[in-house]
């Protein structure tokens, strides 16, 4: 009996250790539901108020200006390098309830310094539907940050 223990142990033992280490075992980690996003913060840029992070990106505009099917005018700043700033600019919103993707806007090259950006470009964007939109911006096809805005 006692030999068939020895036998047992072991087993168990390394059928436990190759079962604790879930990341090897093809056990998924647990990611943090997208849905729970917080809308991107405000911060002032010259006389202007812009939604997005301060340094980086920014639209002039705040939370509330987005309305459901409704195309309004947008001012996009960005802070950077030259060569980070050089290239096509894309905008792909993605609401975050629905799964519902769009290019927002696009647009072949920035334009220089303004409102104290190192770069600008107006856009003209419309999201169609209700709630918390991603809003990846990409410069020369380079993800270059995200906006997160509310929809009305």
């Amino acid at each position: 009996m006692l030999r068939t223990w020895l036998k047992i142990v072991p087993l168990l033992f390394v059928i436990l250790t190759g079962c604790s280490d879930q990341e090897e075992a093809g056990a998924k980690p647990v990611v943090q539901n997208e849905s729970e996003l917080a809308v991107s913060d405000t911060f002032t840029s010259g006389s202007y108020t812009m939604i997005g992070e301060k340094g980086k990106l920014g639209f002039i505009g705040g939370a509330a200006t987005f309305k459901a099917g409704e195309s309004n005018k947008y001012m996009w700043h960005f802070w950077g390098e030259e060569s980070e700033l050089d290239g096509p600019f894309k905008v792909i919103g993605h609401n975050q309830e629905t799964n519902e993707e769009v290019v927002a806007f696009e647009t072949k090259e920035l334009a220089g310094p303004n409102n104290g950006a190192d770069a600008h470009t107006p856009s003209s964007m419309q999201l169609l539907s209700e709630g918390t939109w991603e809003l990846d911006a990409y410069v020369d096809g380079e993800l270059f940050g995200t906006v997160v805005v509310e929809v009305e």
